[in-house]
């Protein structure tokens, strides 16, 4: 698992709020959170292939039901 530094320099006069938002974008934009939150506990190779195959379904039925709602 390997992160690039991420690093914002806080502009004068600018509020710290602003620059927390956008060291957030670049965070969220890296994808490290989804990174982080995914690797935080140990899952069995079967449990990951099941929780993939729910996701698709899950994917699968919602894309199908936009579908029928368009009409």
């Amino acid at each position: 698992m390997e992160y690039t530094l991420i690093l914002v320099t806080v502009r004068e006069n600018e509020p710290f709020e602003k620059a927390l938002r956008r060291f957030r974008r670049k965070v969220e934009r890296e994808g490290i959170r989804k990174d982080i939150k995914k690797n935080s506990f140990y899952l069995k190779p079967g449990e990951k292939r099941r929780l993939k195959q729910r996701l698709a379904e899950k994917r699968r039925r919602k894309s199908m039901h936009r579908a029928f709602k368009r009409r």
